[in-house]
């Protein structure tokens, strides 16, 4: 067995590359229209690791979708979580869960969709402004 990728609906495809893509570094690999289904697939994946994709599924007509909270969430390794959050916070993303510990952090896509972001290998001193930080909404 082995992983394919994780499916997320989004309602708004360009907003939603712009986060997962220009935000927070993945890359396109493929997209597919659908037009007989009225649908877009685009398959993103973090570079180096091309097979950890995301398919982020776009129905042309329009749905809401809610919170999906459900769904948990999706997690990524990082080289450097502070400099990861402070440069997608500097993009005006909300750190929901700030990595007080320098372990992990938790912010959320366009959608909702919880995104988990963790150190790749010990966690980080604890350093400010992170380590005193409270969370902000749901992650």
């Amino acid at each position: 067995m082995k992983f394919l990728h994780t499916m997320v609906r989004v309602s708004d495809l360009e907003q939603s590359l712009d986060f997962y893509c220009r935000k927070l570094g993945l890359v396109e690999r493929r997209r597919k229209d659908v037009p007989g289904g009225r649908f877009t697939l685009v398959f993103l994946a973090p570079p180096g690791d091309e097979e950890a994709e995301i398919e982020l599924t776009y129905n042309w007509d329009p749905e809401p979708y809610g919170e999906g909270r459900n769904f948990g969430h999706l997690a990524f390794a990082v080289d450097d979580i502070y400099a990861t959050c402070a440069r997608l916070m500097a993009e005006g993303v909300t750190i929901n869960r700030p990595p007080r510990d320098g372990r992990m952090a938790f912010v959320r896509s366009p959608d909702n969709i919880s995104i988990e972001l963790l150190q790749k290998g010990d966690a980080l001193a604890p350093a400010e402004p992170w380590a005193s930080m409270e969370n902000s909404g749901r992650w």
